[in-house]
């Protein structure tokens, strides 16, 4: 799935990716917006900014997230 700006999202889970920190543990759960998708890259293995509610914004891993569809 390609991320867009501004899309709502949730972290879904622990993501598999080498960039996973242990903090980022305290994330699943969490909803948010991506605020930076790395559309010029267009690398589905690329991490994209996602702003958090209360946690700030943070480079995450896109098999971690899902979006939300309201």
């Amino acid at each position: 799935m390609q991320f867009q700006k501004g899309q709502k999202v949730k972290v879904a889970r622990k993501s598999r990716d080498e960039a996973w920190e242990p903090y980022m543990d305290d994330f699943i759960g969490l909803h948010g917006y991506v605020t930076d998708p790395d559309t010029s890259i267009n690398d589905p293995d690329a991490l994209i900014e996602v702003s958090l509610e209360e946690k700030g914004t943070h480079r995450l891993p896109q098999d971690c997230l899902e979006q939300i569809v309201l």
